[in-house]
């Protein structure tokens, strides 16, 4: 199995900034897979930080569901401070979430999971020339062959 390691990935900011998301846990809940990975910004609150997770399950009806969700909160601007000088601490204003799911059959195999996978970020990243996928990594793992950072 994957051992769970940093995510280190560039934003589509007009000047692009990379984050490096540390690992923050792995937890297991009836058959469940759950991996957490947490940036950790220090002029961020730690509940502003981007953010990571996981899943993998196998379904009752034997389909297996791989789960990555980005999360981006967005913090409120402080504008300045009242008559009595307070200044209130800024609060996430609302989050922004990507959510991929996949669902695989049990008697799918690496390669077709790795052309649904590949197909599908293609078509979000607006890709319209050969490119070679990534095999490895936490995501490119989970959801081709099923292996969960652990």
């Amino acid at each position: 199995m994957s051992a769970i390691a940093n995510l280190v990935a560039y934003d589509g900011a007009s000047t692009p900034v990379i984050h490096t998301l540390l690992p923050v846990s792995v937890t297991r809940d009836k058959g469940k897979i759950t991996a957490d990975w947490r940036e950790n910004a220090s002029s961020v609150p730690l509940i502003a930080q981007v953010s990571c997770t996981t899943t993998l399950q196998r379904l009752n009806s034997g389909v297996w569901k791989a789960t990555a969700r980005v999360s981006v909160p967005v913090m409120e601007s402080v504008s300045g401070q009242n008559a009595a000088g307070y200044t209130a601490a800024p609060k996430i204003a609302y989050v922004e979430t990507v959510e991929i799911t996949g669902f695989f059959h049990e008697r799918s195999d690496t390669a077709g999971r790795r052309l649904a996978r590949q197909l599908a970020v293609n078509i979000l990243n607006g890709v319209a020339t050969s490119v070679t996928p990534v095999t490895t990594g936490p995501l490119p793992e989970l959801f081709d062959t099923l292996v969960s950072a652990t």
